[in-house]
């Protein structure tokens, strides 16, 4: 485990002064005790996916009831939480109905607008991560001018916003210099494969930017990183500065979104493996976020490292936290927005295995109920947790975690955790077992 500036919980420090640059005040303890009626403070979740469902999980353990503003009863999270705002993100009065009362405002996810956020902190609202560093994780471009400026690895890029004719110009000039090696992606709003053009030459990539709607937002386009895989460095930073970082994981990409996730990855390099935590710790801190980051990687052929994206949420690459860490994404993520001294991030077995639960193209005909039996039967030890979505091909409907016993190897965890998510979402064994033999 990484820490930075750690602190003992009446507010000393332990190792050394705190040297944060951009340090978010605590919330003020009136704030904190207008909450539930425990005398807890509350925290609210803005979104209802799944990853407030999971943060609710966390928060119970901790005496809270996580608030959700939800867009219907039927969101994952509304569907388990007893403190739902129902309401829209894009609605600035929704999102003060939300916050009233609460010592903190999160995120499900970094879709709401900044002015929104900036009119809420302006009357007083803790919003965490603040709206000046979740800019980041929501503008591609701003992301990457300003990775670039602080020094960290970024790919090359080229801003095609603007008059149309001179954007498709520097489009072919960047296309021409890197041999129409290039993707091309949406500034904002892109996620799990969506708003990402991996074009095949010239043609492929002008009919993209030709055909892309004057209305949308706007494209920047990127050299394609010869890489060698994907890793994702999640780290935690609190209001104080203290910061945490969970070991770095490898993530395997299917359709453009993460299908299965190594914890810790294999064969990576100590001293790279620090590297990438340390690069997330410093980002945070001059960002200024607060709560838990994913910083997204190439690993690229000759073992450097290049910063492909951002998240200032929990990620789906620190799923595997929930069974394989002394403290999971989720706890971590309200004990920071709190100002809590943060968890112990280490891993409790040498390995552990995410596999998503992905829709398959037609849902199957056992009901879930009946397929989770059937797992629970054959592999006692498999750590399922469902959303509460409907099923629809490749949608994230659940995750299945496997924690490795002593001994065994990266191989033989990953088959079992990738046979139990393909048995939950096809109900078809892919050793060929007869759940009726």
């Amino acid at each position: 485990m990484v820490r930075v500036n750690p602190r003992e919980p009446d507010g000393a420090p332990v190792n050394g002064p705190v040297t944060s640059k951009s340090a978010v005040p605590p919330t003020p303890e009136a704030a904190r005790s207008a909450g539930a009626a425990s005398g807890m403070p509350k925290v609210t979740m803005i979104g209802g996916g799944q990853l407030a469902r999971m943060t609710h999980q966390a928060a119970i353990a901790l005496g809270q009831c996580l608030r959700v503003l939800a867009a219907s009863e039927s969101d994952p999270a509304a569907q388990v939480s007893a403190d739902i705002v129902l309401g829209s993100h894009d609605d600035l009065d929704d999102l003060r109905r939300a916050a009233e009362g609460s010592a903190a405002l999160t995120f499900d996810h970094e879709g709401v607008p900044l002015h929104h956020l900036r009119a809420l902190e302006a009357e007083g609202v803790a919003v965490l991560p603040p709206s000046k560093a979740l800019h980041f994780a929501q503008d591609k471009l701003a992301m990457r001018v300003r990775l670039a400026a602080l020094g960290l690895p970024v790919p090359e890029f080229a801003d095609l916003a603007g008059d149309r004719e001179a954007a498709r110009a520097r489009l072919v000039e960047f296309g021409e210099s890197h041999g129409w090696e290039i993707v091309i992606k949406a500034v904002r709003g892109g996620y799990d494969g969506r708003g990402v053009w991996l074009v095949d030459g010239a043609d492929e990539a002008l009919a993209v930017f030709d055909q892309y709607p004057s209305d949308a937002p706007a494209l920047l386009a990127e050299q394609k990183v010869p890489m060698r895989r994907e890793l994702s460095a999640m780290i935690a930073r609190s209001p104080f500065g203290q910061g945490a970082a969970w070991p770095v994981v490898e993530t395997i990409q299917r359709h453009g979104q993460c299908a299965v996730v190594l914890a810790p990855a294999p064969d990576l390099d100590d001293d790279v493996a620090e590297q990438a935590q340390q690069m997330a710790l410093r980002l945070a801190d001059e960002l200024g976020v607060v709560g838990v980051m994913a910083m997204e990687l190439f690993e690229t052929v000759d073992g450097a490292l290049v910063v492909n994206e951002l998240a200032m949420r929990p990620h789906n690459s620190g799923h595997w936290s929930m069974d394989g860490a002394v403290t999971s994404q989720f706890e971590q993520h309200l004990r920071a927005v709190l100002d809590y001294p943060l968890g112990n991030t280490a891993p409790i077995s040498p390995l552990t295995v995410m596999a998503n639960i992905l829709g398959a193209p037609e849902a199957p005909e056992m009901s879930m109920d009946e397929r989770l039996h059937h797992l629970m039967a054959r592999m006692p030890e498999a750590k399922v947790h469902l959303y509460g979505k409907g099923e629809r091909r490749d949608r994230k409907i659940g995750h299945v975690n496997i924690v490795g016993r002593e001994g065994e190897s990266m191989e033989s965890v990953r088959e079992r955790a990738e046979r139990a998510a393909q048995w939950m979402s096809h109900a078809t064994w892919t050793d060929g077992w007869d759940v009726h033999s």
